[in-house]
């Protein structure tokens, strides 16, 4: 018995997370309304990573973890997504060199290295 393959975003949806700087992330807690928070992202080889720069205590960061279905909003375009926890080294450390290059010249990337958030190192996949 095989597992199915992970889905992954068409090369398109890819190159528009690879392209925009800030998007939108739209979370609601159970049976809650939703709401949008501006977070960034990023791409390596055909995964797109995000991460919690507040750690575990972001809203929408808690509302993920309680409901991984989530809205990226991206530059006039909808991605319906899940977002699943990516804690393993190898997604850590792609994510943390993916940071470094997309936001190189921002004064706020170093925040998104620190230790102590690189366990809310979250995958996107297609919904």
């Amino acid at each position: 018995m095989g597992y199915a393959p992970r889905m992954r975003f068409e090369p398109a949806e890819l190159a528009l997370l690879a392209d925009t700087v800030e998007i939108e992330i739209e979370t609601a807690a159970p049976d809650g309304p939703s709401h949008r928070t501006v977070i960034w992202v990023v791409v390596d080889g055909g995964d797109a990573f995000i991460r919690s720069v507040r750690g575990s205590s972001a809203r929408w960061y808690r509302e993920v973890a309680a409901n991984p279905e989530v809205t990226i909003h991206a530059d006039g375009r909808r991605l319906r997504a899940n977002a699943v926890p990516a804690t393993d080294p190898a997604s850590i450390a792609r994510t943390s060199a993916a940071l470094e290059r997309k936001y190189a010249g921002d004064p706020e990337m170093p925040s998104m290295l620190d230790p102590d958030i690189l366990d809310t190192t979250l995958r996107l996949t297609p919904a």
